[in-house]
């Protein structure tokens, strides 16, 4: 917005500086004249001796040397005063050019002040925290949206391909075509529907509710049963009540997609592998936990899950795998909601991942 031009701090600090040495030089004055210059006699002492000086003698000469006195500390007030707000306002002023630099682009600027632990120096590390996070923001959505395009890329240039063959070869059945037509949609579709619940989390705007993180893992573990039976794992839901406040919509999602990604990135189908979900309170909140059995993974490796569109595992991925946004659904909702998730390597292979939000 527009706004009329103004002096500057500099020289607004520049006049308050020289205002304030003009009134204390002119106090003290003030103070020389009631407290020693009043009880002078206005008249010298009559009679032979030596020359005594009366009130207005003293006044005569006193008041040319206040004049001069109060120019010098006028002119001193200016000057030291400019060169003294220069030197306090020169923190502001790297602060500033940083600023434009971060407006103009430049998030890898930093202010990075020296000196002792002032206000200035209290905000230039404030900034500088704040753009460090913008900066690792920015690259995360980016990085996001390049994996986006490339996800979404994918179907599209398969449905095209499928499409091309198809006309290519009148002759082809359609009912494979239709089928593998429909597979592919579905997975575009759920990888939409996955980044819109990713940005409704992230966004952070949706009513909240009491919620009983326990329920929750009791319906997603029924809805993922036929998933759970058709790999021939055991499923196991232990625990307590687990009472926190927010989207019952928002955390049932983080629930199914932490129950879901324990299912589909377990053992190999065939072999005995295990889910264990598990609900309580602790000091912290409500906590929700969910281990399962799996390859061994390195704690480096499970510190990456949670980012958009990783995998434990480069295997083929079945109908049921997802699209490589669960874990980084779950950990939105749950900043969302205040809370903390933590993903580690499980004790003979496989991951655990805590979550623990507010308690009611």
């Amino acid at each position: 917005m527009d706004r009329r031009p103004g002096t500057s701090v500099r020289l607004r600090l520049t006049l308050s500086y020289a205002g304030f040495l003009i009134t204390a030089g002119g106090l003290l004055l003030a103070t020389v004249w009631v407290f020693l210059l009043r009880y002078v006699p206005d008249g010298g002492r009559p009679g032979p001796g030596p020359f005594s000086p009366s009130r207005s003698d003293l006044v005569e000469a006193f008041m040319p040397r206040a004049a001069q006195a109060m120019v010098f500390l006028l002119v001193f007030g200016l000057v030291g005063g400019w060169f003294l707000a220069g030197r306090m306002l020169a923190p502001l002023s790297r602060i500033t050019d940083a600023t434009r630099l971060a407006a103009a682009g430049s998030l890898s600027h930093r202010v990075r002040l020296e000196g002792p632990h002032d206000e200035f120096r209290e905000l230039a590390d404030a900034f500088d925290a704040m753009l460090a996070r913008v900066e690792a923001h920015v690259g995360e959505q980016r990085r996001f949206a390049a994996n986006a395009s490339h996800e979404l890329r994918t179907p599209l240039a398969v449905t095209q391909t499928l499409l091309d063959v198809a006309r290519a070869d009148p002759d082809a059945d359609r009912d494979a075509l239709v089928e593998r037509l429909r597979a592919v949609n579905t997975r575009a579709i759920d990888l939409t529907e996955a980044l819109l619940v990713l940005s409704r989390a992230d966004q952070g705007a949706f009513p909240r509710e009491d919620v009983d993180l326990s329920l929750l893992a009791e319906e997603s573990a029924e809805a993922l049963l036929p998933v759970v039976e058709q790999r021939g794992l055991t499923l196991e839901t232990a625990g307590g009540a687990a009472p926190t406040t927010g989207s019952p919509s928002l955390l049932q999602q983080m629930t199914t997609n932490l129950v879901h990604n324990a299912v589909v990135h377990n053992m190999s189908p065939g072999e005995h592998g295990t889910v264990r979900v598990t609900t309580g309170v602790t000091g912290d909140g409500a906590e929700l936990v969910v281990e399962n059995s799996g390859p061994v993974l390195t704690p480096a490796l499970a510190a990456t899950l949670v980012e958009p569109f990783r995998r434990a595992t480069d295997r083929v991925r079945s109908d049921h795998d997802g699209v490589g946004l669960g874990l980084a659904i779950v950990r939105s909702i749950v900043a969302a909601h205040g809370g903390t998730l933590d993903v580690a390597p499980r004790a003979g292979g496989g991951l655990r991942v805590v979550v623990r939000l507010p308690q009611r």
